[in-house]
């Protein structure tokens, strides 16, 4: 990993120091700067859980990837830069189906810094801009609204975003440490079966400072301010034009292995 190549990605341009301002700073350059996205399920290239390979994608082709690859990459930067980081498992709460997914569900990190734990998240989509302490039943106001950690049962914790008085279960979490390899198999599941949403259509999105921009299926869709400030309904054909316009990614460039 070239840590000069990996901070010019993500634009950052500060001190590299293993503090917490240092941590702030690189959660919320990462998330402003590489977008959440599922392209290559829809592009027939296999996602392998090789950091090399993610690092390829991510830094060098400056792509995006889902919380495997993001989470991942990010996890082995701020262990190289000297950070007492860990990556665990997660189980990501289904609204519709009222359920959570299964183990290795969805990849986080835990980092401690003066013998404090915070949960890190770079790979979840609409999330935090800055770390969650791991303090129960406390909101906690990050400028992406307000969030608490809760116990679920002993040794899980549930992270909810608050809106509105109601408390919205975004997912669980044990603190147990684990390595890429055991999140291979709900790696594979979540590029390949019909009940992950991953596999339902072409979805690439990213942070604003107040807002949003999302590619989902033949809809542009731009938030600021918790306000639709502009939403456009294209033709499927057009996907690629949207992608180079709004996140300067070439199609051809993905499609490495020739299929659609």
């Amino acid at each position: 990993m070239n840590i000069k190549n990996y901070i010019n990605r993500i634009k950052y341009t500060g001190e590299i120091t293993p503090n917490m301002v240092l941590l702030l700073q690189l959660q919320k350059a990462h998330l402003l700067s590489i977008p959440f996205e599922n392209l290559d399920i829809h592009y027939g290239n296999k996602i392998d859980l090789d950091v090399a390979k993610i690092y390829a994608k991510v830094v060098e082709k400056g792509r995006g990837g889902f919380c495997y690859e993001l989470n991942g990459l990010f996890f082995f930067l701020l262990k190289t830069i000297g950070f007492d980081a860990k990556i665990v498992s997660a189980n990501v709460y289904n609204n519709d189906k009222k359920e959570f997914g299964k183990a290795f569900d969805h990849l986080t990190i835990i980092v401690k810094l003066n013998d404090i734990e915070y949960l890190v998240d770079v790979g979840f989509g609409e999330f935090t801009f800055f770390p969650l302490k791991l303090e129960l039943n406390t909101i906690q106001t990050d400028s992406r609204g307000d969030f608490m950690i809760e116990m679920f049962e002993k040794g899980v914790y549930q992270v909810l975003k608050l809106s509105e008085g109601k408390k919205i279960i975004q997912y669980i979490f044990t603190i147990q440490e684990k390595v890429m390899n055991q999140f291979t198999e709900m790696c594979q599941y979540h590029q390949t079966s019909p009940d992950s949403h991953f596999t339902h259509q072409k979805l690439i999105s990213r942070p604003t400072e107040n807002g949003r921009i999302t590619l989902a299926g033949n809809i542009l869709k731009i938030t600021d301010k918790g306000a639709i400030k502009k939403e456009v309904e294209f033709e499927k054909s057009e996907f690629e034009k949207y992608l180079l316009d709004w996140f300067n990614i070439d199609a051809a460039s993905i499609n490495t292995d020739g299929i659609i």
